[in-house]
């Protein structure tokens, strides 16, 4: 083999070169060579675009979440590089979230103490219809909830619990200034529960439809929700522009079936979109044209000033009848089971996609206007009125693909829609519904995501596909394999697939913005000086231990390299043991960790700058026992480390405590 020669200008481009040599090795089984489509690209083209050199920073942030792991991810776009996991609704024992004293109250419901979920839907807030950067809001599918990610600081800050629900699914949207988050119903239960024979779910079965208010500081609330007839409610999205004022949602068993589904929920040929007017409802708040029925449900909140979560529990929720409120509720008639609903960035078009159909349809929300205004109707269900399907349809995509689920869209006037059953995206034009790409993903694509595109601004440029099966894709690891996400370059008239890579979990759906608009906000360190813990150790000075009958209170500090205090006596069994851990660093990235052998029940802490967390410790036998710093800090980490005395009952042994004691 001839030595390789290099120019100057080639010499430059050295490191970037060995990159993409290490990323084409990763690429070659994702990337075909040119296939008749022109849709795959060389592998090394491939690898150019998606390479971050080190040092330097992705173009975008991507949520994902995590699905039955109950969290949501967060990855670099375009180099596909998880940098972060948030645990929203499941106890995380690398952050001590969930185990902590401070972030139990986030996992209360009605229920319980609830320590996992099932997270589907990432949400971020908007401003006039574009991504703002300051929350993100995900979905609990199985016990319904809502959660609020602070996006300064990349951690739960709220998580609120809806009632009068089951199976948390078509939520959290947001309208395009987030008054409302939207939650819709998976299944219909009685409302309020009761003991009811199954078969009679078409007498006793509702769903509902729930409107969550978002403050200005981004504190939630339930404002109202809307009765609806005993349908599975599946899907949902706010309108933007003309039709802000309204959201749509799909549902499926128009039937009304309660057994075998995949038979008795397809016996006809249509189910619906539901389309609600929240302005109206408003209008109908305010006239007191509503119920108060009975709901328990927690409102958690967690408080940036203490560092601590505290619960609210509310005991009704306001409820509104659409057949006591002409205009609030109207149906649109959908093909079988539709699943996604979504608005293009002008808020004219309404897609709405049976699972097993192979075209798409297209609603248009000047023609559902005019529909109303000219009582275009197909008879009612519940007193709400039925819109004539050829009224309001603007076109139909035919696609040729099979089992159509999401469409998001570019800043061209494109949009892309996932086929699960035939495992592509395929691109069309808005307003002649003409396809214009196709491309295999590998398998089966549930959601898809474009940064910006279910708002008013896409920005564009790349797709991500979320794909359910990935056999063959990566390196076997038994039969449980990793989910799988594919990077498409949509900058072009061709898609071109980039890059797979690896998921944590399940992901549902996703959501992506500009780094540029978040790294701004992001917070680095806890200012100590803000930090209003009642357990705070401000100094090393402050430290002590404090009994109050068999509770034992450790003020203690954390700094490189030591604990203070780091020897403490006169602890006994019976005693219930209470470490307040404050991190003194103020430097950005200087974490510590705190645990303590026999931790029953419970896991680390990890503390970052500035910060104060509780770990509740319950010794249950007599000993001398270590406890440590879990997050490598510094040289002389291994050094980081103390004693915990515990004593019989019968035993005279005083309370005591030091650091550095000779």
């Amino acid at each position: 083999m001839k030595p390789i020669s290099f120019s100057a200008q080639r010499r430059q481009s050295i490191p970037i070169a060995f990159g993409i040599i290490a990323v084409t090795g990763l690429l070659l089984a994702s990337c075909h060579a040119n296939d008749s489509s022109g849709g795959a690209i060389q592998a090394q083209e491939a690898a150019q675009r998606v390479y971050v050199a080190p040092g330097k920073y992705d173009e975008f942030y991507a949520f994902l979440s995590g699905g039955y792991n109950g969290q949501v991810s967060v990855y670099g776009l375009p180099s596909g590089r998880l940098f972060k996991i948030i645990p929203v609704f499941s106890q995380n024992p690398e952050n001590g979230y969930g185990y902590s004293e401070e972030t139990k109250p986030l996992l209360m419901t009605s229920f319980g103490f609830i320590p996992w979920d099932d997270a589907h839907h990432p949400e971020l807030s908007q401003t006039n219809g574009i991504p703002d950067g300051k929350w993100l809001f995900i979905n609990a599918n199985n016990t319904p909830r809502v959660a609020r990610i602070d996006l300064k600081t990349f951690e739960t800050v709220e998580t609120l619990e809806i009632p009068n629900s089951a199976g948390n699914h078509s939520s959290p949207f947001v309208t395009e200034n987030t008054e409302y988050v939207v939650a819709g119903t998976r299944f219909s239960v009685p409302i309020p529960q009761k003991d009811v024979p199954i078969d009679s779910y078409a007498q006793n079965f509702k769903g509902v439809l729930s409107f969550i208010k978002v403050a200005p500081d981004g504190n939630m609330d339930l404002s109202f929700q809307v009765m609806m007839p005993g349908f599975d409610y599946d899907l949902a999205h706010a309108g933007k522009g003309k039709s802000k004022d309204w959201v749509f949602f799909t549902c499926y068993n128009t039937e009304q079936a309660h057994t075998l589904l995949e038979v008795n929920a397809s016996q006809r040929d249509k189910d619906f979109v539901a389309a609600i007017n929240w302005k109206k409802a408003e209008e109908y708040l305010k006239q007191g044209k509503y119920h108060v029925m009975p709901g328990t449900y927690y409102d958690n909140r967690f408080d940036t000033s203490t560092q601590t979560a505290h619960s609210i529990v509310h005991q009704e929720v306001k409820v509104l009848i659409p057949s006591e409120c002409p205009g609030l509720v109207y149906l649109i008639p959908a093909p079988k089971s539709p699943h996604g609903v979504d608005v293009d960035p002008s808020g004219n078009y309404i897609v709405a996609n049976g699972k097993l159909n192979a075209d798409l349809s297209v609603f248009s929300f000047d023609r559902i206007q005019q529909a109303i205004q000219q009582k275009q109707f197909d008879g009612e269900v519940n007193g709400i009125p039925v819109l004539k399907f050829d009224a309001v349809l603007a076109g139909i995509v035919k696609s040729g693909g099979l089992g159509p689920l999401h469409t998001e869209f570019d800043d061209k006037g494109n949009a892309y829609t996932t086929f699960f059953i035939s495992s592509e995206v395929v691109k069309w034009k808005l307003g002649t519904w003409q396809v214009e790409d196709r491309q295999p993903t590998f398998y089966s694509p549930g959601h898809l995501m474009i940064p910006g595109g279910d708002s008013r601004k896409p920005w564009g440029k790349y797709l991500v596909a979320l794909n359910k099966i990935t056999k063959d894709r990566y390196l076997p690891t038994g039969p449980e394999l990793s989910q799988s996400a594919q990077l498409f370059d949509i900058s072009g008239d061709k898609m071109k697939l980039l890059l797979d890579f690896p998921t944590v979990g399940e992901p549902h759906y996703a959501q992506a913005i500009p780094a540029s608009i978040l790294m701004p906000r992001s917070e680095k360190i806890y200012q100590l000086a803000n930090n209003h813990h009642p357990y705070l150790t401000r100094t090393e000075k402050e430290a002590k231990v404090v009994r109050s009958g068999k509770r034992i209170d450790v003020y203690m500090t954390e700094i490189r390299s030591h604990f203070v205090p780091d020897n403490i006596e006169g602890i006994h069994l019976g005693d219930t043991v209470y470490f307040h851990v404050t991190n003194l660093e103020q430097d950005w990235d200087a974490a510590h960790g705190f645990a303590v052998e026999g931790n029953q029940h419970n896991a680390e802490l990890l503390l970052m700058p500035g910060q104060t967390k509780t770990l509740k410790w319950v010794p249950n036998r007599v000993g001398v026992f270590p406890f440590y710093c879990t997050d490598f800090c510094s040289a002389l980490h291994q050094e980081m480390q103390g004693y915990v005395r515990v004593s019989a009952q019968t035993e005279q042994v005083a309370l005591s405590w030091s650091t550095g004691k000779e």
